[in-house]
């Protein structure tokens, strides 16, 4: 009996994807449980995606990008033969009204309903509770939970896919061809020349990681630097790199809000991939900080994911699918805002603009070169954080490369000064920036 549902079961699966893998004429193959491949004629070993015997039933149960995600860190959809990039580049270019129209949906309906009924078995939707929604410590109410769940998962595992320096934001590439530690340097370079650091300089960084930035402008461009983080592994990380540097006189880290630090201390600040936590209802109690803790004249440079805009903002506050999967599983708390309200909050909390410089391509690249090389280290990185873990991870780093490669979310880099009347003090021409 049992061996006859199986064969049924099968037999409902094969005919579904064998229509689907036809109707949309897709160049990558399906493999069943048993081991049979649709078509039935595709390499063993080619570019195939794989489902175990719950896979379909919890699909056509609850559609939807969260279940997949849950079906692919459960291990019961398995992308073979190459990865999620590969499959990414050869995704069906139809657009869903095509894709529907194509689609025999009683054949599907039929299918369907067979795998519905012979299934009795349910896998578990998400056995190790690693909902990043359910399980960050709000019980403050501030941002410290949803940071610490996001960086405090091991300096170790993060060792595995950064560059030396272990830089987590994006990186700024010269020329295309350039390495990660070459690129991630670079931008360190710009960041500094864009802030016009000069020795002497109090800098603070907000968010700061594990010391790479402040490190860098201290021993290169001769400030005294200060950076602050909510994260206890980045924090006991970037002090052991100020020691083994010497630099305990001019650079220090806090785990501090950066709310609670005094006014006016800074000539320089900066906020490179921060801002994400911040939340959009927090925005206005965000800048007003940023300028108090800024002297006049001084300067902001702030460096941010962004979303495209919307006609209005009830529509651009709308969570598609795919952000609200990045929030539930990799980033609580995350939001994002559009350039053109980063902008305006800028100005109307006392900020002068000055620049605007797009990076979407740059973080493209180097969260491309994070996913390769977190897939390199898969051993290394299940033996640390555990296989469910690493394909979350995973998924999401080639979701955020592909979502900046096709220009659904972007990021900017964007100096401002803290307005007075008068001249700002910038000088006349950005060349050095570049051709220096």
């Amino acid at each position: 009996m049992a061996s006859h549902t199986q064969d049924r079961l099968i037999s409902a699966a094969r005919t579904a994807l064998t229509h689907v893998h036809e109707a949309l004429e897709l160049q990558f193959a399906f493999e069943l449980w048993d081991g049979s491949r649709v078509p039935a004629d595709a390499p063993a070993d080619g570019l195939r995606l794989a489902f175990s015997e719950t896979a379909l039933t919890r699909l056509l149960r609850r559609p939807g990008l969260k279940t997949l995600i849950d079906l692919y860190a459960n291990g019961d959809v398995d992308p073979r033969g190459g990865s999620i990039f590969d499959f990414a580049e050869k995704r069906p270019t139809l657009k869903s009204r095509e894709i529907r129209k194509r689609l025999n949906k009683m054949l599907l309906l039929k299918s369907g309903f067979s795998l519905l009924r012979g299934s009795g078995r349910k896998a578990d939707a998400n056995p190790d509770g690693l909902d990043a929604g359910q399980t960050a410590d709000r019980s403050s109410g501030s941002r410290k939970g949803d940071i610490a769940f996001h960086y405090d998962v091991s300096n170790d595992f993060y060792r595995l896919f950064l560059d030396p320096e272990m830089l987590y934001t994006c990186a700024y590439f010269s020329d295309w061809s350039n390495d990660l530690a070459t690129a991630q340097k670079d931008k360190l370079d710009m960041i500094c020349r864009k802030l016009r650091l000069q020795p002497g300089d109090r800098m603070l960084d907000i968010g700061c990681g594990w010391g790479a930035l402040i490190c860098h402008a201290a021993e290169h461009y001769g400030v005294s630097a200060l950076g602050v983080t909510l994260a206890e592994e980045q924090l006991k990380l970037a002090e052991e790199r100020i020691r083994e540097r010497g630099l305990e006189d001019r650079v220090s880290v806090q785990l501090i809000d950066y709310r609670d630090l005094k006014s006016g201390q800074f000539d320089k600040i900066s906020s490179i991939g921060m801002f994400e936590h911040v939340g959009i209802d927090n925005h206005d109690d965000y800048y007003r900080h940023v300028r108090r803790l800024l002297k006049p004249r001084g300067i902001y440079l702030h460096h941010a994911i962004t979303r495209r805009g919307k006609k209005d903002l009830k529509k651009f506050r709308r969570k598609k699918a795919e952000y609200q999967t990045l929030v539930r599983y990799i980033f609580p708390g995350g939001e994002v805002d559009h350039i053109g309200w980063t902008l305006t909050n800028l100005e109307a909390h006392g900020f002068e603009v000055h620049d605007v410089e797009a990076w979407r391509e740059h973080y493209a690249r180097t969260t491309r070169l994070w996913a390769e090389n977190l897939m390199k280290a898969k051993d290394a990185a299940v033996a640390e954080v555990g296989e469910h873990k690493y394909r979350l991870w995973v998924a999401y780093l080639v979701g955020v490369s592909l979502g900046f490669e096709r220009g659904t979310i972007g990021i900017f880099q964007t100096v401002a000064t803290r307005r007075t009347k008068g001249p700002s003090g910038m000088p006349p021409s950005r060349a050095d920036l570049y051709w220096s």
